[in-house]
């Protein structure tokens, strides 16, 4: 079985795959300094709620955007599964697409993953939204070249920013406004629907004005955990593809593989 780990800004995602199929994900806060033994004894008790043993686990593939925190996943992958993991981007793992950008080495791991995934999956031009600690919004033609992109502060970020640079605003939940007023009549009102209709708006603008640049018809691709919540308010998604960037690593670890 294939052990896939999306090592991100704020956690690290691990799903485990049969074939192209998800049998488990796990969900643990990104920190550098977990170690890699405290990483296995977590993995493993997780595992054995799956009715598992470590030794089904025979290849490992990793996509970071934290170099930091790879060490102690390259020494979970050697000491306790006895496996050399590959690293989504190097050697046998190369992306083996064209990223059209001005510092190809620049483009992380997650943004890379997410469109050899998407373009495996959907056809023509495609604009992939994911909803992370950043928020990024990215071009990908139809070969499968990524074209460039856009980097936003995640909603999250953006709400940290306000409430943290001011002396009265409260901390609020991150939800749909009940009412689709925007006129609100009270503070934690009113933010929410800044944060909420205004990241809504600036989505629409940019996807907008990215469709005109492309000049061809494209699917818009969102994923990310805030994306089904925005997908209720808005139609510019044509889907919501939650677990992109697994199976984008799902995809890589088969074509290394195959070599």
């Amino acid at each position: 079985m294939l052990l896939a780990i999306d090592l991100g800004n704020t956690n690290v995602v691990f799903a485990l795959f049969e074939g192209r199929e998800i049998r488990a994900r796990w969900r643990i806060a990104t920190d550098p300094r977990r170690t890699g033994d405290e990483y296995a004894v977590w993995l493993s008790q997780l595992l054995t709620l799956e009715g598992l043993e470590r030794s089904a686990i025979d290849r490992i593939i990793v996509a970071t955007v934290v170099p930091r925190a790879l060490h102690n996943i390259k020494v979970l992958a050697d000491k306790y599964f006895n496996v050399e993991p590959l690293i989504a981007g190097e050697g046998a793992a190369d992306y083996a697409m064209d990223i059209d950008v001005d510092q190809p080495k620049s483009l992380g791991a997650d943004r890379a993953v997410n469109a050899v995934a998407a373009h495996a999956k959907y056809p023509g031009d495609l604009i992939i939204v994911d909803f992370g600690t950043a928020t990024t919004v990215d071009a990908i033609d139809f070969n499968g070249a990524y074209k460039g992109g856009v980097i936003a502060p995640g909603i999250n970020l953006s709400l940290d920013a306000l409430v943290g640079n001011t002396a009265k605003l409260p901390r609020i939940a991150i939800e749909a406004p009940k009412s689709a007023s925007v006129i609100g009549t009270n503070t934690e009102d009113q933010m929410l629907i800044g944060v909420f209709w205004g990241y809504v708006a600036m989505m629409e603008g940019l996807i907008s004005r990215m469709k005109a640049e492309i000049g061809r018809p494209a699917k818009v691709i969102a994923t990310g955990g805030l994306a089904v919540l925005f997908d209720k308010h808005t139609e510019i998604f044509d889907a919501v593809d939650a677990d992109l960037t697994l199976e984008g690593l799902a995809i890589l670890a088969e074509r290394t593989n195959k070599k």
